[in-house]
C-alpha cells in the first residue's frame, strides 16, 4: 500500500497556499493598531492621575465639625480645582461632605477647610479632586436649599 494516492476530488489537494504579503502586512497592521488602543486605555486607566488630593492631617474640633488639611498636587498649576473633602464617624458613616475650591498656585498647594457633620466624626478625609469646578464655587453665589 505504499506509494497509493487519494483521489484528489474526493478529498482535496495537500499541496499548500501561501498567503498572499499584502495580506500579511493587513494582519500585522491591525495588530499593531489593537495594542496601542489597549495600551492607551490601560495608562488612562491605571497611570498617573492628572490631579491628586491627599488629606495630610485632621482634628476633630467637637461633635458636629472636623477641620481637614489637604494637599493638591497637579499637572497644570495654573487652573483651578475642586476637592470633595469628608468626615466619617467610628462606624464609617459618611457624617459630612463638601466640595472645597483650591485656587490656582504654583506649586503643591495647602489648604484647610472645616467640615460640619451631622454626627460625631472619627475622621476627615479628601475622597477626590477633579479641574471640574462646580459653578458655584467658582463665583460668589451659594446654592440655597
Amino acid at each position: 500500500m505504499t506509494g497509493q494516492r487519494l483521489p484528489e476530488g474526493r478529498y482535496g489537494s495537500r499541496a499548500r497556499t501561501r498567503s498572499r504579503p499584502a495580506v500579511r502586512w493587513l494582519l500585522a497592521g491591525v495588530t499593531v493598531v489593537a495594542l496601542l488602543v489597549v495600551s492607551l486605555i490601560g495608562y488612562q486607566n491605571l497611570g498617573s492621575s492628572p490631579i491628586e488630593g491627599k488629606q495630610t492631617a485632621f482634628t476633630i474640633l467637637d461633635d458636629g465639625s472636623v477641620r481637614i488639611t489637604l494637599e493638591v498636587r497637579r499637572d497644570d498649576p495654573h487652573r483651578p480645582a475642586a476637592c470633595v473633602v469628608r468626615a466619617r464617624a467610628k462606624s464609617g458613616e459618611e457624617v459630612g461632605r463638601k466640595e472645597v475650591l483650591v485656587q490656582p498656585a504654583d506649586d503643591t498647594v495647602r489648604q484647610d477647610t472645616v467640615l460640619r457633620t451631622s454626627a460625631r466624626p472619627t475622621i476627615g478625609e479628601v475622597y477626590g479632586c477633579t479641574y471640574k469646578v462646580p459653578e458655584y464655587l467658582s463665583t460668589h453665589l451659594r446654592p440655597t436649599g
